[in-house]
């Protein structure tokens, strides 16, 4: 894996968790803060969650191109990020593909070396 792979995944590493984590909180302390009592919290974390949604999207089609992942994989990060806390799993598969390309790099360069 190239760096800029690397480095495109690592983005959506970043905001996967972020993002995951943003939508449960604005249901959670958006709607309900604002129904029990004079704090509405509905704006900013809307505004928080499209934010890091859109950047979710954005490094989502960064690491298609660069990874050239298949669609139906593609597909299931982006759902990922529509369900609540889905981007929690989808950083652990990130996760675990990062290592698993780290392992192939360095077997690789152990190969070469040898």
């Amino acid at each position: 894996m190239d760096i800029k792979t690397a480095s495109a995944l690592h983005r959506l590493r970043l905001v996967s968790i972020p993002e995951a984590l943003s939508f449960p909180a604005l249901l959670i302390f958006g709607s309900l803060l604002s129904r029990i009592s004079d704090i509405n919290l509905v704006m900013p974390l809307g505004a928080l969650h499209g934010v890091l949604f859109v950047l979710y999207a954005v490094f989502l089609l960064d690491v298609w191109q660069k990874a050239k992942w298949p669609l139906k994989k593609v597909g299931l990060f982006f759902l990922l990020a529509v369900i609540p806390f889905g981007g929690l799993y989808g950083d652990k598969v990130l996760k675990r593909d990062e290592a698993d390309s780290v392992i192939a790099a360095r077997a690789r360069k152990e190969g070469a070396a040898a």
